[in-house]
């Protein structure tokens, strides 16, 4: 007899959580994709590239704004 039970279970492990993400740099994560929409978009029905890009630009800067300061999550309000 084997005077010791030998288990090749582990102990439960917590995952660590996620790294907090800076909301300026999240902003930039959600503004780049969707003024590249506002870009292809504009030159897709036609405008020229010039107009396309200031148009662009400007979106990107409101959507930046806009998500920076009203896109944090609140869990407690």
């Amino acid at each position: 007899m084997v005077p010791f039970r030998f288990s090749l279970d582990s102990r439960p492990v917590h995952l660590p959580n996620p790294p907090s993400i800076d909301p300026g740099v999240m902003a930039f994560v959600w503004a780049l994709p969707l003024a590249l929409y506002v870009y292809f978009g504009l030159v897709a029905i036609g405008t020229t590239g010039a107009f396309a890009i200031v148009i662009a630009l400007l979106s990107f800067a409101g959507i930046w704004l806009f998500v920076r300061l009203r896109g944090e999550d609140r869990p407690n309000a």
